[in-house]
């Protein structure tokens, strides 16, 4: 029964997942955090005067 066989398919189990967490987290990481995040503005604007036509 080939399939029980651990040599070939421990290797292309390793390999893989040493390409996802070493090459493949660099890649997303530069891809998801390629901007600098953007301070809200905390000065509040001052508020028009009403203007009430009937006065």
């Amino acid at each position: 029964m080939p399939q029980l066989n651990p040599n070939p398919w421990f290797f292309i189990f390793l390999f893989s997942w040493l390409f996802f967490l070493i090459i493949m987290t660099k890649q997303v990481m530069n891809h998801l955090f390629n901007k600098e995040p953007k301070l809200k503005n905390t000065d509040k604007p001052k508020p028009e005067p009403w203007y009430w036509p009937w006065t």
